[in-house]
């Protein structure tokens, strides 16, 4: 065999190796399981929802996306876990609300919130609701705003984290209307509510599937949502900006998040896939019972979403005073 056929033989094999090895790389997305971070315990409403949504997304794409729970630390721990996971794409997370306080409320952190992700999509905004203790004599956001400048000082509220809405929306609360109550930790926001529906404090605030139970038999008072809308499951609720605080919202915002340096083509079909799956029955109809709003969108409206909302956080609790640990 002349040297000219041998090498023209080599470089067929290796041109061949070298198409096969391409295609090899080049399997279509997904195909192995996908990883869904989780920054809290399991059975709490991030990882409810969360796990619909894994649920969905490997019925639409035949291929299934596991739950990786990873809470503590605020959220902190999970966060740092999809910061440093595998960018290639296999890997996304939840981000919760403290995503975008926890920069405000803490020193120092294991990662950059801006740097070290990339937004894919926000999920749903939550209702939260402002309740009272029955016992306590008032029915309206009006004459609890009227009661408390009467009395400053003597009204308590419940609270189980200073990054979480129940505490933050309080303060924001307390900052548009003037008034001064007093803010009561509690290891959980359950022990919060139970404390409240017994008059041992007068306020809390929670996510509407946990509180309302006990607004409908009666053992809390429902003064008002704190959404800029009525939420179309509650209509008989006002807003607290109906009730006279002009401008108020509280909407705690829950969507995804990817490694900074995903597939931007990744990216892109994970976006559009959940988009898809935030239209399909079941999640309008789980969502729907616990007073979620399905949001969606593109991962540029998630990102300009999240900046909004942490500028917004970064002043309120600058203004509360409080300190980075």
């Amino acid at each position: 065999m002349s040297s000219i056929i041998k090498v023209a033989l080599a470089f067929s094999i290796l041109s061949g190796g070298a198409v096969t090895s391409g295609l090899l790389c080049a399997q279509p997305f997904p195909s192995k399981p996908i990883r869904l971070i989780v920054p809290s315990a399991p059975g709490g409403g991030p990882d409810v929802m969360a796990r619909l949504m894994a649920s969905e997304l490997t019925r639409q794409m035949a291929q299934q996306v596991v739950v990786d729970n990873r809470a503590g630390a605020s959220g902190i721990i999970g966060i740092d876990a999809i910061a440093k996971a595998s960018a290639d794409g296999y890997t996304f997370g939840f981000s919760p609300f403290p995503f975008i306080t926890n920069p405000s409320l803490f020193a120092k952190l294991p990662y950059d919130t801006v740097k070290d992700f990339q937004p894919l999509i926000h999920q749903n905004s939550s209702t939260f609701m402002l309740t009272v203790s029955p016992a306590l004599p008032v029915k309206s956001t009006q004459e609890l705003i009227d009661y408390a400048r009467a009395q400053p000082g003597k009204l308590s509220a419940g609270y189980a984290d200073v990054g979480a809405p129940q505490f933050l929306g309080l303060e924001l609360f307390k900052m548009m209307t003037g008034t001064q109550i007093v803010q009561i930790s509690y290891k959980a926001i359950q022990q919060a509510i139970t404390d409240t529906m017994a008059g041992q404090i007068h306020i809390v605030i929670d996510n509407a599937p946990s509180i309302l139970p006990h607004v409908r038999a009666g053992r809390l008072r429902a003064l008002g949502v704190m959404t800029p809308k009525r939420n179309p499951n509650l209509p008989d609720i006002p807003t607290i900006a109906e009730g006279g605080v002009a401008g108020f919202d509280v909407v705690p915002i829950g969507g995804y998040i990817m490694p900074a340096n995903a597939p931007r083509d990744i990216v892109l079909r994970l976006n559009a896939e959940i988009n898809k799956a935030l239209k399909s029955a079941v999640i309008l109809e789980r969502f729907a019972a616990a007073g979620l709003t399905p949001e969606g969108g593109t991962p540029e409206q998630f990102a300009e979403r999240l900046r909004v909302e942490a500028a917004k956080w970064a002043k309120v609790i600058k203004a509360a005073g409080i300190k980075p640990e």
